[in-house]
């Protein structure tokens, strides 16, 4: 445990910051999979609604610096094919 008051913050800081991160990649990852689900059941209304909810978080993820841009284009891409050929 850090003895000097500013460490002190600054743990506190990091641990609330580590959190935020790691709620907003769960909720990429949660969102992905109930994009994937309802393509999976052939609903297309509820995939193209799961497809801009994904699109949404993995552009948050990506303003924060969570997700690469690449990567993060590389998904939409994928997912976006993936709606589409439900037709």
């Amino acid at each position: 445990m850090a003895n000097i008051k500013s460490s002190k913050k600054a743990i506190k800081v990091i641990a609330k910051k580590t959190d935020n991160n790691h709620e907003l990649k769960a909720r990429v990852k949660n969102s992905i999979k109930k994009c994937e689900k309802a393509i999976l059941n052939n609903e297309i209304e509820e995939a193209k609604k799961a497809s801009l909810e994904v699109q949404k978080n993995i552009d948050a993820a990506t303003s924060k610096g969570l997700i690469k841009k690449n990567t993060a284009n590389r998904q939409k891409a994928r997912l976006n094919k993936k709606v589409k050929d439900m037709k």
